[in-house]
């Protein structure tokens, strides 16, 4: 069976930006709904988890037609939950560094034109899903939205970090304020582990 990803940190950890109670419910409920969905579905289908989590999309031809798109959307919600809890790090105020910044710079002109293109795109995604910045086959940069539980991976982007825009991320906290949930990420952004990844 696939295992919940550890946290790096402490629910509480993220006060204020992010309230202890908000952590607990996204991590054991919406995260671990997710996984187990995810598991009961593999276990029907006789599944080895011979492959890791994240590659797994690329293996749906395994698996009965009827049950591929609950497959991958719930996939979807344990890689899309699992890169958001790296994206986010307690008392960080880090920005990017090295290359990560140094692309970015090339491609937005400046880390604040970035982050400002980020929140743009974010307030602008429709329903429920989730901003991403991915690193495409060729080495450059972008920000997209997707919807629901879609991954990047799904569309060969490599992502490096995002940010849950669902209500169950941010309502108990900032109730219809996307813009405050938004502009604080960035107090807790983790560009340390995005700049690992690319």
């Amino acid at each position: 069976m696939y295992q919940l990803q550890p946290l790096p940190y402490l629910y509480q950890d993220l006060e204020p930006f992010i309230d202890t109670h908000t952590m607990g419910l996204h991590y054991q409920k919406h995260q671990r709904n997710y996984l187990n969905q995810l598991n009961r579905l593999l276990e029907k289908n006789n599944y080895n988890y011979q492959y890791p989590i994240e590659t797994l999309y690329q293996h749906l031809s395994l698996f009965p037609l009827d049950d591929q798109n609950d497959i991958l959307f719930y996939w979807g919600g344990v890689v899309n939950h699992n890169l958001y809890f790296q994206s986010i790090k307690p008392k960080n105020r880090e920005e990017a560094s090295g290359d990560l910044l140094k692309m970015l710079v090339r491609t937005f002109g400046s880390y604040e034109n970035f982050k400002t293109e980020f929140i743009k795109y974010a307030m602008a995604l429709k329903g429920s899903g989730y901003t991403f910045l991915v690193k495409k086959e060729d080495g450059s940069i972008s920000i997209i939205n997707t919807v629901n539980q879609d991954s990047p991976l799904s569309y060969g982007y490599i992502p490096l970090l995002n940010v849950d825009m669902w209500e169950h991320a941010y309502y108990l906290n900032y109730k219809n304020d996307k813009m405050n949930y938004l502009t604080n990420f960035f107090e807790i952004v983790n560009f340390a582990y995005a700049n690992s990844v690319y």
